[in-house]
C-alpha cells in the first residue's frame, strides 16, 4: 500500500470552495440500473463533513440519463438524441428527489441547477450562472448541478460531465475540484492492457505527452473518458483550482482522498483569484473605460470596489461583463475590471448612490460598478503591454 499523505496538507482540506463530481458509473448499478442508494449515502455525510467544518460544497452529478432509460424501458446501447432527452426528463426527478431527501434530513437546502454548453462559454450566461452559484453558496444551499440534456441540441452538449465540473469550478472561483470516478488515476498507459502501466501521482505540467496517456471509457454507463478528464483538467488549473482524479467505488469516496488514497492531483501555478485576475490585466482591448474622481482612486488602493458615485464619465461601447479600463482623474489608467453594467446604464447611474440604482434603472442591480474580486490594479503609468500589470488580491 503507497504511504498515506497528511490530512492536513491535502488541497482538499485546504480549499474554501470544492466541486465534487459524481459519475454515473458510481450513481447507478450497472446491471439493474437502479441507483446506488447505500453508497450515495455515504457520499452525502462525506460532504456533509466538508460543510460542518465551514467548506463550500457544490456538486456536479450524472445518472439521470442512466435512471430514466429504465424507467422508460430503452433498451442499453447508443440512444438517440431524443432518447437521452426522454430519459433524462424521467431520472432527473428520480436523482433530484434523492438528494433532496438524503441532504434535507440533515437541515441542509438543496438547489438543482442544470447547465448547458453556452451557460458557460456566452457572456451573459455565464455571468448570470456565476451570480446565482455565489447567492446560493452565501445563503448556505448545495448546488446540485447537471447538465441540462432535456433541452441541450448536440452542438451544444457538453457530452460529459468532468468538463462541466470544470467549467462550474471556474464559474465559482473553486479551489479544490475532485473527479470521482471508476478509475483511480491517471496511469501511462491502460493497466487494463498494459501490466507495465505506471500511475501518475501528480501532474504539474499538462504536456502533450500528458494528453497522449488517456484513453476511452470503460463504463457501459458514463460517456467521459479519461481524455475528458484531461480537458477537465486544464480548464481547471487554469483557473487557479487544484483537480484530482480519484476511485469513487469505496464508501465515504471523498474521505478517501483526504486521507491519502491514491488519486492524480493536477496541479494549477496560481490561486482562482489570481488566475482570474491575470486573465483580466491580460486582456489586451478593453471594451471602454470608466474615469474616476480622487475619492474612488483612493478607494480603489486600499482594496476597495469602485461604486457608481465615484464614476465621472465613462467612454466607448461595452456591455455588462465586458472587460474595461478604469481611469484616474488626469487620465491615467490605474485598473482594469469586468464592468457590472452596460455603458447606458452606466452614464445613468455614474455619480449616485448604490440605493439609488433601483430607482434610476427599474432594477435592482449590484451595489458596485466593479466588484474588488473582478478588479485588478494596475502601475501608475500606462502598462506597455498586459505583462506589466501587478495583480493584487
Amino acid at each position: 500500500m503507497p504511504p498515506r499523505t497528511a490530512v492536513n496538507s491535502s488541497p482538499l482540506t485546504q480549499a474554501r470552495r470544492i466541486v465534487v463530481k459524481v459519475g454515473s458509473a458510481l450513481l447507478v448499478d450497472q446491471e439493474q440500473g437502479r441507483l446506488n442508494r447505500m453508497w450515495l449515502e455515504t457520499l452525502v455525510e462525506d460532504l456533509l463533513r466538508l460543510r460542518k467544518r465551514g467548506q463550500q460544497v457544490i456538486l456536479v452529478s450524472s445518472g439521470a440519463i442512466a435512471l430514466g432509460r429504465r424507467q422508460l424501458g430503452l433498451a442499453r446501447g447508443a440512444l438517440r438524441l431524443e432518447e437521452s432527452q426522454a430519459a433524462a426528463a424521467v431520472g432527473q426527478i428520480r436523482l433530484a428527489h434523492a438528494y433532496k431527501e438524503l441532504l434535507e434530513a440533515s437541515d441542509v437546502t438543496v438547489a438543482q441547477v442544470l447547465l448547458t454548453l453556452e451557460d458557460s462559454e456566452r457572456r451573459r450566461r455565464y455571468l448570470n450562472a456565476r451570480a446565482t452559484l455565489k447567492s446560493l453558496l452565501l445563503l448556505g444551499a448545495l448546488p446540485v448541478i447537471n447538465e441540462n440534456d432535456t433541452v441541450a441540441t448536440a452542438e451544444i452538449r457538453y457530452g460529459d460531465n468532468d468538463r462541466l465540473a470544470a467549467r462550474v469550478a471556474q464559474m465559482a472561483g473553486a479551489d479544490c475540484l475532485v473527479l470521482l470516478s471508476d478509475v483511480e488515476g491517471l496511469f501511462t498507459s491502460d493497466p487494463n492492457k498494459d501490466p507495465n502501466a505506471q500511475f501518475i501521482q501528480q501532474v504539474r505540467h499538462i504536456t502533450p505527452a500528458i494528453e497522449a496517456m488517456a484513453g476511452a471509457s470503460a463504463s457501459a454507463v458514463g460517456s467521459g473518458g479519461m481524455a475528458t478528464k484531461i480537458m477537465a483538467a486544464k480548464i481547471a488549473v487554469a483557473a487557479g483550482c487544484h483537480m484530482c482524479i480519484a476511485a469513487g467505488r469505496h464508501k465515504h469516496p471523498v474521505r478517501r482522498v483526504e486521507e491519502g488514497a491514491r488519486c492524480t492531483w493536477f496541479v494549477p501555478h496560481a490561486t482562482p483569484v489570481t488566475a482570474r485576475k491575470q486573465w483580466i490585466a491580460g486582456t489586451l482591448s478593453p471594451a471602454g473605460a470608466l474615469i474616476i474622481d480622487s475619492g474612488a482612486l483612493r478607494a480603489l488602493e486600499e482594496g476597495k470596489s469602485l461604486l457608481p458615485a465615484g464614476v465621472v464619465s465613462a467612454r466607448g461601447r461595452f456591455e455588462r461583463g465586458d472587460t474595461v479600463s478604469v481611469l484616474s482623474p488626469d487620465g491615467v489608467e490605474v485598473a482594469r475590471g469586468i464592468v457590472a453594467y452596460s455603458d447606458v446604464d452606466a452614464a445613468r447611474i455614474m455619480g449616485r448612490r448604490s440605493s439609488e440604482i433601483e430607482g434610476i434603472l427599474g432594477f435592482r442591480g449590484r451595489d458596485e460598478m466593479i466588484h474588488r474580486d473582478d478588479l485588478v490594479i494596475m502601475g501608475h503609468r500606462p502598462p506597455a503591454d498586459s505583462q506589466s500589470a501587478q495583480v493584487q488580491q
